[in-house]
């Protein structure tokens, strides 16, 4: 039944990373074509990352008190019924409030699985359940996009498709049974969530700048390394290779760095692969002039930092005293949220104000410090 669960659990993951793979390209290619300003195209895109914010403080307190399935049911459900209304009214911001549910309900979807995943998976195998719900998710999201040009044939095809899909894996759920986390915490109030929040930080804040560090990474390469390539000479259909080069990189070495980190450690692992990132990228800001040696840095780069939010969820899960994982997980998706929404925010500026300075560079820059943070802040992990 653990097998069972597991795998229905990373089912849903892969699903629901197909369908936010897909929207991000899909509707920017509609409102493209449809003459809306890239200002808010990106404005657009952000929806969904506020809503997994604005919910996230309030997601602990019906996990506790209904379980995991219910919470990842209804989540699920939104998603679906979300998807399936796109076609019907093609306006900016009723699309707007769908990706902005669709945040809530991915938020709902993943802190449920995730927390299920963490809460059964013995520590010598944690790292590589953990990086199989990546690489399952990472995958998803990969092959998201590739529904964009479905939008050719018919424009709500693709929306179609994806909640058809998503709602084939939701009734999967109902061949689980329901479970809880360990419960030895107040129930309350918003306050006692906020009091939760505060000793999850003095625990393990160290293990949710991975997730932060990761989720701007991310957002930052999809969002501005495409404006930063076109201006140093990179055609589109050369800047979409490198975008998926460096995917590719994440999804091989995922399986792979979990069961390391389980053999030699979180934070030996995250540390090495964050150092290693850092001079990749670095060489990267040295060969942006000759592709394929960009091309070989970028990949071998993703192969060690795709697994940086994995890694922080694991390193998380062995610091985190058990009561408390279901904050932990929040804590991990917030910070994940909070980092996509500055990336392209502050290495856009970064790039406005001095046009001297690489993309690549401002990557660099960040992985060295999330590297240096990682080798000087010691945690036990005794609690697990």
């Amino acid at each position: 039944m653990n097998k069972l669960r597991f795998w229905i659990l990373i089912m849903i993951v892969a699903i629901s990373g197909f369908s936010q793979g897909m929207l991000l390209p899909l509707i920017a290619i509609i409102f493209e074509g449809d003459g809306v300003s890239s200002t808010l195209n990106g404005l657009n895109a952000t929806a969904l990352y506020i809503g997994i914010l604005i919910i996230s403080p309030f997601m602990e307190h019906p996990l506790r008190k209904f379980g995991y399935k219910p919470v990842i049911i209804i989540g699920g459900l939104i998603v679906v019924i979300s998807l399936f209304m796109f076609p019907l009214w093609k306006s900016f911001w009723f699309w707007f409030l769908l990706r902005f549910l669709i945040g809530i309900g991915d938020n709902a979807l993943h802190f449920g699985t995730q927390t299920w995943i963490t809460s059964f998976s013995p520590k010598e195998t944690r790292g590589r359940n953990i990086s199989l719900y990546g690489l399952f998710f990472g995958v998803g999201f990969a092959a998201g996009p590739l529904m964009a040009p479905l939008v050719e044939i018919n424009e709500a095809l693709p929306f179609i498709i994806s909640a058809l899909l998503c709602l084939i894996a939701w009734f999967f759920l109902f061949l689980l049974s329901n479970d809880f986390p360990e419960q030895t915490v107040e129930l309350n109030s918003f306050m006692e969530t906020m009091k939760r929040f505060k000793k999850g930080l003095k625990y393990a804040w160290i293990a949710f700048l991975p997730p932060l560090g990761y989720g701007f990474l991310e957002a930052s390469f999809n969002g501005v390394f495409p404006i930063y390539g076109l201006r140093i000479g990179i055609d589109i259909s050369s800047i979409s290779i490198v975008l998926v080069v460096f995917s590719l990189g994440g999804i091989v070495f995922q399986l792979p760095l979990g069961i390391l980190s389980d053999k030699f450690g979180r934070q030996r692992t995250l540390s090495i692969c964050l150092l290693f990132g850092a001079i990749l990228f670095t060489a990267a800001s040295f060969l942006e002039h000759y592709y394929v040696g960009m091309i070989i840095a970028i990949f071998v780069a993703g192969m060690l930092v795709g697994s940086t939010f994995s890694l922080g969820i694991s390193y998380m899960t062995d610091i985190m005293p058990k009561n408390l994982l279901p904050t932990g997980n929040l804590l991990c998706g917030i910070a994940f949220s909070l980092g996509s929404l500055a990336g392209p925010l502050l290495s856009g500026s970064v790039i406005q104000w001095n046009e001297n300075i690489s993309f690549f560079m401002i990557i660099s820059v960040l992985l060295f410090v999330l590297f240096i943070l990682i080798v000087t802040v010691k945690r036990k992990t005794d609690h697990v």
